[in-house]
């Protein structure tokens, strides 16, 4: 292992979080992530945070999704819960439009570079035209 996959896979301690799961087993699940130190213990110094989880079904299968939550508590999250879901379900499939427009455009298609296939060589072979 190189120095550089070894620094890439380091534990990173001071950013490291308790992580509670709540669900109401119909829309989804709010994660709580509680920050503590390096010992396990809470750490008061940074902020609690709440992340949702939903599965929305489309045509082509299910698409998970996953967004942040604004709130102190629990029920603050939860309240918000339902806008975070359209939001990031909004935010998926516009991103998904991009990326199938991104690879609609770099398909090679007959006729883009001018036609022509040069024959090994270069010789007296001319080009072909399609």
């Amino acid at each position: 292992m190189t120095d550089d996959n070894a620094e890439q896979l380091r534990f990173d301690t001071d950013d490291l979080y308790r992580i509670d799961t709540f669900t109401d087993q119909r829309t989804g699940s709010i994660r709580r992530m509680t920050p503590v130190d390096a010992d396990g213990n809470v750490d008061a110094s940074r902020p609690v945070r709440y992340v949702g989880e939903a599965s929305a079904m489309t045509p082509a299968g299910t698409l998970p999704l996953s967004f942040e939550l604004e709130g102190d508590s629990l029920s603050e999250a939860a309240k918000g819960f339902a806008e975070g879901a359209e939001q990031a379900f909004k935010e998926t499939i516009e991103e998904l439009k991009r990326m199938q427009r991104e690879q609609q455009g770099s398909i090679m298609v007959p006729g883009q570079d001018g036609g022509k296939i040069e024959m090994p060589g270069g010789g007296s072979g001319g080009s072909i035209k399609f």
